[in-house]
């Protein structure tokens, strides 16, 4: 325990008094670590550190590599600039050898530095040090960085930038056509076939593929081994949420992605009504966050792979993949969400990453600087989108078939949007027509309220009108619905389709062993926060399920 005789030894606490150090030491909490333990990741909440004993490694990721910021020995104190400034950690702090650390929470200390100028001047001082620290560091890093060039009417170039984007890439776009950027281009590069991906080493891929340029940023495509306690099918909140969960409890867990982690909601420019983000946050930030944390507890993540089949097994199913790779999987669970709807208008796929995208993705958003950009839907997606739209584009209309937007769209929402100046609300309206010759031009919106047709110019469309399961790979391996939706449950009893004497699980599918989490679920709700409960659920069953089968001696779909 931390004592006030361990505090007069420490350098920053010696102009206290008596009693304020007993103060002190009664709130304190003593930290033990051996070598090699994390006392803080970069993105955790944070306190107030003194450091004992031993010695603290600090480091940062910048561009994807690990920069040594500091090494803290006894007597740094450290925390201050995180809670000064009410943001998470900035950095890592790995013990190097075993060390004792004293940790004060964030209220103590702030009511620690009102009692001592003294003490406060140095916290303060030594805040003024970490941002110099930071700063040297970020600045100084090498910039190994990705170029992607290409030209932004090029659907292959598009599709590159959404990968890269979606799966958290570090990575530049240089468009040989906007002279600023084209300067930049290495040489020789833009005389060449187009898109083109210069790695960090120099070393050009000409117009790649996403499977073959994956591995060559990073990237996980096969998995490591031949069997697995649960295989998740699908990277979504859900399946990250299962990942997390597996993969912290001690499941050997494998995540398979045919796109990239985040699914849907990874694509929405801003989630504000996320339970513990009270100023909200994007889709790619909780996607990268979730990804970060399911690989620190040792997950597997696969990209760019599609589940082709699922094959049930006595003891093991076998989930096969494109290219004819195949696990087996004690347990498998089924995140694979939905798919943005399309626009059901003659000629809209020549013109998708060319004036119209499905989403709403933050790495859009500087292409409609000054534009007049329109949005089609009524959801909190679409809403979500316009308001972050609106902080580039020069006017932003909602078009909504509905008579009334409260129909679909959270109040909170409503009122932000209605608050915009340069945002309009457009009821009883639908597109009919696209118009333009190699990119948008043009939209006719038809008022059925009025029933006149309106011409309007643009070249910038976000189309987000719901979404579809995309199951037909499951063939009749599980029980769906009409739409294609993976039944569960109690849904199993009316269609007699529950194989053993003991009830399903809550999200077992009709194959014991196989769960469904998330949108994809006959009757979900669709949202984030339900999403990723579901996704955590799935694995409590999980647990369930194999413990039953351990009794029943390894047989997974006993009678």
């Amino acid at each position: 325990m931390i004592t006030p005789q361990c505090l007069r030894e420490v350098p920053l606490f010696a102009g206290l008094d008596e009693v304020l150090l007993g103060a002190v030491a009664a709130e304190s909490a003593d930290v033990r670590l051996n070598a090699g333990e994390y006392l803080i990741r970069e993105g955790d909440s944070v306190a107030f550190f003194v450091l004992l004993e031993g010695e603290l490694d600090v480091t940062k990721d910048v561009a994807g590599e690990t920069q040594a910021v500091d090494t803290y020995g006894p007597g740094d104190s450290f925390g201050e600039l995180p809670l000064l400034l009410g943001t998470s950690a900035t950095v890592d702090l790995r013990a190097r050898t075993p060390v004792r650390v004293m940790r004060v929470d964030g209220q103590d200390f702030m009511a620690l530095l009102r009692y001592s100028d003294t003490l406060a001047g140095t916290v303060l001082s030594n805040m003024t040090r970490r941002v110099q620290n930071l700063q040297r560091v970020v600045l100084d890093a090498p910039a190994a960085v990705t170029l992607l060039v290409g030209s932004a009417d090029d659907l292959h170039c598009f599709g590159l930038r959404d990968f890269l984007s979606r799966n958290q890439v570090v990575f530049r776009w240089l468009d040989p056509g906007a002279p600023t950027l084209a300067c930049e281009i290495p040489t020789g590069v833009e005389v060449g076939p187009l898109p083109a991906v210069v790695l960090p080493d120099g070393e050009v891929l000409v117009r790649p593929s996403v499977r073959d340029l994956a591995p060559r940023v990073g990237l996980q495509v096969e998995p490591s081994m031949e069997e697995y306690d649960v295989v998740i099918v699908g990277g979504g909140p859900a399946g990250l949420a299962a990942a997390v969960y597996g993969a912290s409890e001690g499941l050997c867990t494998l995540l398979i992605e045919k796109e990239a982690p985040g699914g849907q909601a990874g694509t929405s420019s801003r989630i504000e009504n996320y339970l513990g983000f009270p100023t909200g946050l994007s889709g790619g930030e909780l996607s990268a966050r979730a990804l970060r944390q399911a690989r620190r507890f040792g997950a597997e993540v696969v990209t760019t792979r599609e589940v082709a089949a699922l094959i049930p097994g006595p003891d093991a199913h076998e989930v096969q993949l494109d290219g004819g790779t195949r696990v087996r999987a004690r347990s498998v669970v089924l995140t694979m969400g939905v798919s943005w709807r399309a626009l059901p208008l003659s000629g809209t796929e020549r013109f998708v990453g060319r004036g119209v995208w499905y989403g709403a993705a933050r790495t859009e958003a500087p292409g409609t600087r000054g534009k007049d950009v329109y949005l089609i839907g009524g959801g909190n997606s679409a809403g979500q989108a316009a308001m972050f739209f609106s902080n580039y584009a020069r006017r932003v209309s909602l078009l909504i078939r509905a008579p009334h937007v409260e129909k679909g769209m959270s109040q909170y929402l409503i009122d932000q949007l209605r608050a915009k100046d340069n945002v309009r609300i457009c009821e009883c309206c639908e597109v009919t027509a696209l118009h333009g010759d190699s990119h948008l031009r043009g939209l006719t919106v038809h008022h059925s309220d009025t029933g006149e047709d309106e011409h309007v110019e643009t070249d910038s469309l976000f189309v987000l009108i719901g979404a579809d399961a995309r199951t037909d790979w499951l063939g009749g391996v599980v029980l769906r619905d009409e739409r294609g939706y993976v039944c569960s449950g109690l849904d199993l009893a009316p269609q007699g389709a529950w194989p053993l004497r003991r009830d399903p699980f809550p999200l077992e599918t009709s194959v014991p062993g196989v769960f469904v989490a998330g949108d994809v679920r006959r009757g979900s709700v669709k949202r984030v926060a339900s999403s990723v409960g579901e996704g955590s659920m799935s694995i409590a069953l999980v647990h369930q399920f194999l413990a039953l089968a351990e009794q029943a001696g390894g047989q997974t779909t006993t009678a």
